[in-house]
């Protein structure tokens, strides 16, 4: 059976919500790669890697995205299977120590693939999540220089509780620690690495929570 990839590509990306630009990040071209198969036909057929990489995004046979026909299958292939991971943007800049915003033009550097269900447990929606990386020592040695951080968008200061937080302080990106204090309403800014400075009973007017950690990963050295 022949498929006409093209097709199938673009309603795969319509009915998950993503852009042609998230699925060229998510296979590491540049983020016109995808657009130019899809309507210019450019490149021919997809690259091996790239199709192995889009087929087990979308849960669908490679066979539906042009690999190899299997000759032996006689049962129907199906396009419907549910998705099964989801692309995370990983934005190109970095909070705790040095200076950055996460401004509303804040460009994605590329992605990362999730589980939708281990999302799910975790409590977060996909759309409202994005990676970004911990510069600096001052949360050492819970987060350490590099690490890569989930930050759940949604959960920012309406919910703001005990916990880890992106926020901006004095127009500086940090990552931090926040612990309640014991009037409503006051809190503290805490680092937890001891050679770092903490604030205490901050006046929140002050603090901009852009939202809470929720999973970190880093490199083994």
């Amino acid at each position: 059976m022949k498929y006409d990839t093209r097709s199938i590509l673009d309603n795969l990306a319509i009915d998950r919500g993503v852009t042609y630009a998230d699925l060229s990040r998510l296979i590491g071209r540049n983020p016109a790669y995808i657009q130019q198969f899809i309507k210019r036909g450019t490149p021919r057929k997809l690259d091996e890697a790239d199709r192995h990489v889009l087929a087990r995004y979308f849960g669908v046979p490679e066979q539906v995205l042009g690999g190899r026909t299997i000759a032996s299958t006689t049962a129907p292939v199906s396009v419907q299977s549910p998705p099964t991971v989801v692309a995370v943007p990983r934005l190109a800049l970095g909070a705790s120590a040095g200076h950055g915003s996460l401004d509303d033009d804040a460009w994605a550097a590329g992605a990362m693939a999730f589980d939708a269900r281990w999302l799910r447990l975790l409590g977060v929606r996909p759309q409202g999540v994005s990676i970004i990386r911990v510069d600096g020592e001052s949360m050492a040695p819970t987060l350490n220089d590099g690490d890569d951080i989930m930050v759940d968008h949604d959960d920012d200061g309406v919910r703001l509780r005990d916990g880890i937080y992106v926020l901006r302080l004095d127009g500086v990106l940090l990552v931090k620690r926040i612990a309640m204090g014991p009037k409503r309403g006051s809190f503290s800014v805490v680092s937890d690495n001891p050679h770092y400075p903490d604030w205490t009973d901050i006046d929140p007017a002050l603090v901009n929570v852009v939202g809470r950690v929720a999973w970190v990963g880093r490199h083994l050295r």
